[in-house]
């Protein structure tokens, strides 16, 4: 698939792209690259790979600028991520593609996108910006999905919640290293190290590198919120547990006085009056009721029932 960088996206032949007419957007299998590399005449010290691709980078060449993008799948972070590589210099990119990730981004594009101003800068602008286009509303979606675990924690529904909450924060890790090794990659582009782009284009990629340093604080501020969400679970456990405890203790509390009584007059001695009175019994029924409600009515006042 071969593309010219005008008011649009325009699909075109590999002559075209060698042509020079206009920045060019190529997207190749990595045996298409190695069968027609020569043809994009790039200076290349570092050679992409679709293989083994762990990042998002990129590497300066002395005459061109390669790197490889590892992108989170947004739908099921559990699967795995999306690879590709590319090659870039002043005439155009080539993306070396093996599942077709980077030419849905490219379509998606040429859908999208009609420039007033088109350059080779801006259409990556609007690539790097396909990539997450969704995030924003993915971010406020985790932030709505916290606040009613929170709202349920509170309500005492917690125990279900909790491995959501460690799913959405294993999530938002993974998406602030991607935000991390993009405002990389960003940077690098802004650097222009090699003079590829126009000084007056390279606010694109600042404005890039911007979204991207917000983004990366979004998630960082909801991973922190899902730790004090995590904390409040804990709390919640904690009172809970001091409740219980609290109502042991009260339990214990009250029968010590009796247990005293019963161990008391279990010892069955031969002079004990007691034993000998017909009031006996009925008299240690009713001291030992009223030990029970004196105790219950003295726990009420302190409020530790």
């Amino acid at each position: 698939m071969y593309y010219l960088i005008r008011e649009t996206l325009e699909e075109c032949t590999l002559e075209d792209c060698r042509s020079h007419e206009a920045p060019y957007v190529a997207v190749l299998s990595p045996q298409e690259w190695q069968e027609e590399k020569p043809d994009f005449d790039m200076g290349i010290d570092f050679e992409p790979t679709t293989k083994h691709i762990h990042n998002t980078k990129a590497e300066v060449n002395y005459d061109s600028l390669t790197g490889t993008f590892a992108i989170p799948n947004r739908r099921d972070f559990d699967k795995e991520e999306w690879h590709f590589a590319f090659a870039m210099d002043e005439k155009g990119i080539v993306f070396i593609d093996e599942d077709g990730y980077a030419a849905h981004l490219i379509r998606r594009v040429m859908r999208a996108k009609k420039w007033h101003m088109p350059c080779l800068e801006r259409f990556l602008y609007d690539f790097l910006e396909q990539i997450i286009y969704r995030d924003l509303s993915i971010l406020e979606g985790y932030e709505r999905e916290l606040d009613q675990i929170e709202t349920a924690i509170q309500e005492g529904e917690a125990e279900e919640h909790l491995i959501r909450v460690n799913e959405i924060r294993g999530e938002l890790r993974d998406l602030r290293i991607h935000y991390d090794q993009l405002i990389d990659l960003g940077q690098e582009l802004e650097e222009n190290e090699n003079g590829f782009f126009k000084e007056e284009n390279v606010r694109y990629f600042h404005l890039f590198t911007n979204r991207m340093a917000r983004l990366y604080d979004s998630a960082t501020s909801l991973r922190d919120y899902t730790m004090q969400v995590r904390d409040l679970y804990q709390a919640q456990l904690d009172i809970k547990q001091n409740r219980i405890m609290t109502v042991l203790t009260v339990v214990t509390t009250i029968f010590m006085p009796l247990t005293l009584i019963a161990g008391w007059y279990g010892m069955n001695f031969r002079y004990m009056p007691e034993l000998d009175s017909p009031f006996g019994y009925p008299v240690v029924i009713g001291v030992s009721l009223a030990i029970a409600i004196v105790s219950l009515i003295f726990f009420k006042k302190k409020k530790w029932l």
